[in-house]
């Protein structure tokens, strides 16, 4: 969905904007929290990316679908995580349990890929879903 007078690319820029500084989150994340194992510091970067994304989605991706009326923003997060949330966490740990445990790929590159394919379907949940105005 495109608000009015917003160009048809614009939002997903945005998100992708976003995405981007949220996946260098998610890196540092994934180095800092290496010791518990690829797995746990899988799930525990990813969520720090979530928080991280959620903010700047609520505040910039999406700052003209919050205004009185919407959703309240407690809403908002709950079902960003419950989305979002679930795609990324759910999404990269398979990923990566495949991609670093079975193909013995390296964590970072798999880290990126694993991102990648969740991102498209994290879009269309927050546009649809999560960020709607009724």
């Amino acid at each position: 969905m495109v608000s009015r007078g917003w160009p048809a690319w614009k939002r997903p820029a945005k998100f992708a904007f976003v995405g981007a500084i949220g996946i260098g989150v998610q890196l540092v994340m994934l180095h800092l929290a290496g010791g518990c194992g690829y797995l746990w510091a899988t799930a525990i970067a990813v969520e720090t990316a979530i928080l991280h994304n959620f903010v700047w989605h609520e505040n910039f991706t999406w700052a003209d679908r919050n205004r009185p009326g919407s959703s309240v923003p407690g809403s908002r997060f709950l079902r960003f995580h419950l989305s979002n949330g679930l795609i990324s966490i759910i999404g990269n740990v398979l990923l990566m349990r495949t991609l670093v445990g079975g193909f013995g790929m390296h964590v970072l590159p798999a880290n990126l890929l694993s991102i990648t394919v969740c991102c498209f379907t994290n879009f269309l949940a927050s546009d649809r879903w999560v960020f709607v105005t009724s």
